[in-house]
């Protein structure tokens, strides 16, 4: 089984047609009391819905060098290196397809970032066969979502789609998917909501998927997944699948997450999201037991950042974070999904577990801070780390590098070709813990220490979480 990428509501009450199992209230919802409303048709709800979503056509030139035959041959490369070779610089265009959803009358459009990632040219075709330029007005990697912008609409009011509170779907509500699967066209495929809060998928680090079996296939990516009042509760992502057709199991992004990404790169210019400042980890039934909680759930919180929001609000290590709100936290990536939804300036409500019993706390909401400055320095010298661009963690920093870890201390950005450090097997990401059993806490007290004359380095550095001790002579 692999993962791939998904290359792509309106009331059915107007159209004079009514589906009871996707009335908008739970209490409403029954399964069909009758054949004829099992032969209800879903084409008035996609005759309104299908206009707002499009085709994306985007064009990428990659450029190569061609080289000689030769340079394939092993014991040539042996003499001459990988990199040897004066080949001729060429140019070929990459093209792509995927699917995007008008979000606003104005030209707004929203899609995957997959589907836009690197492209020179972006060509947006609507469902009446009108063409438009695009520009992409921001992109957010983190949650795979891009925002365009139509060129040359001449002020025409399009089609459009509303969101809807995508946390009131449930497991079982009828849902239709709409995109360009393959590049045959736009199609429609219905199917319902399998489950909600897939978290495991592996697509973003702000994953919170709503999974679904409506037939989804490479080109739907960035398409829409429409409930049955004809507003858009998710994007069509990504697919599970051994053949890189659809199994059945869909995944699309929540609207409330992509509503938020659309505030934040269409009002603010560019996307930043609230910061916690709190890391934990999921509670287990063994942690439930000892905690005396009726049942696993919630964040464990096992560090507070120095002076973030919760740390001032009165949220303590040992804490249980089991809700934001009045929607309940699994584990540590659905707090990040709560919190990556709201807004900077709000305050959001804590609900906690503290010494067998509850009680709520009101958290400010802010940006991540710039603290420390990042200082970003390429270190030289004749020491292990010449040739590594290195920078002091902050919360900013790894908010915009998407770390899950925003502790304080000295991290490799990049390493330099043709430098020491690049050449010993450091690598962007590593943690500079100690050089010579000096701890290291910024990027001043690396330079410094570095800047003393040795002949025997012991450096230790953090990699994916494993302590690396190495001891370098020389």
């Amino acid at each position: 089984m692999r993962l791939g990428r998904a290359s792509g509501w309106i009331s059915l009450a107007a159209a004079g047609i009514v589906l009871v199992a996707g009335a908008a209230g739970a209490q409403d919802k029954r399964p069909p009391a009758s054949a004829a409303e099992i032969q209800l048709s879903f084409a008035p709800l996609v005759e309104r819905a299908a206009p707002a979503v499009v085709n994306i056509y985007t064009r990428k030139v990659v450029r190569t060098r061609q080289f000689s035959p030769l340079f394939d041959d092993p014991f040539f490369r042996r003499f001459f290196g990988d990199d040897f070779g004066l080949g001729r610089p060429r140019e070929r265009v990459q093209n792509s397809l995927g699917s995007g959803v008008i979000v606003d009358p104005d030209g707004i459009i929203v899609t995957n970032h997959h589907v836009v990632e690197g492209a020179d040219e972006i060509t947006v075709v609507l469902n009446d066969r009108r063409e438009f330029e695009a520009e992409i007005v921001g992109s957010d990697e983190r949650t795979d979502l891009a925002v365009l912008r139509l060129d040359g609409t001449g002020g025409e009011g399009l089609p459009s789609l509303e969101f809807r509170d995508s946390d009131d779907l449930e497991v079982g509500d009828l849902v239709l998917a709409i995109g360009n699967p393959f590049g045959v066209g736009q199609t429609v495929t219905s199917g319902i909501v399998s489950a909600l809060a897939r978290t495991q998928v592996g697509v973003s680090d702000l994953g919170f998927f709503i999974q679904t079996d409506a037939a989804i296939n490479p080109g739907n990516s960035g398409g829409a997944l429409i409930g049955m009042d004809g507003r858009l509760v998710g994007v069509n992502t990504a697919i599970f699948s051994n053949s890189g057709g659809s199994h059945g199991i869909g995944f699309a992004i929540p609207a409330n997450m992509v509503r938020a990404v659309i505030a934040g790169i269409v009002q603010g210019g560019r996307l930043v999201r609230p910061w916690l400042g709190v890391s934990g980890q999921a509670v287990t039934a063994e942690i439930a037991a000892s905690l005396r909680l009726e049942r696993p759930g919630g964040v464990l919180i096992s560090e507070l950042h120095p002076g973030s929001p919760v740390a001032e609000a009165g949220v303590r290590p040992g804490d249980v974070v089991l809700a934001i709100g009045d929607r309940e936290v699994a584990n540590a990536q659905a707090l990040r999904y709560r919190v990556a939804t709201l807004s900077i300036g709000e305050t959001a409500t804590l609900r906690l577990w503290r010494k067998g019993r509850e009680l709520e706390i009101e958290v400010s909401l802010i940006a991540p801070p710039e603290d420390p400055p990042r200082d970003t320095t390429e270190l030289r010298g004749q020491n292990p780390l010449a040739g590594a661009v290195v920078v002091n963690v902050s919360p900013a920093l790894a908010e915009e590098l998407g770390l899950d870890d925003d502790r304080p201390g000295v991290m490799v950005l990049e390493t330099l070709r043709g430098g020491t450090g690049r050449r010993l097997g450091f690598r962007p990401g590593d943690r500079v813990l100690e050089v010579n059993g000096v701890t290291v806490r910024s990027v001043r007290e690396l330079r410094e220490t570095l800047a003393a004359e040795n002949r025997r380095w012991r450096i230790a550095i953090e990699r994916s979480g494993r302590v690396i001790n190495w001891v370098f002579e020389g």
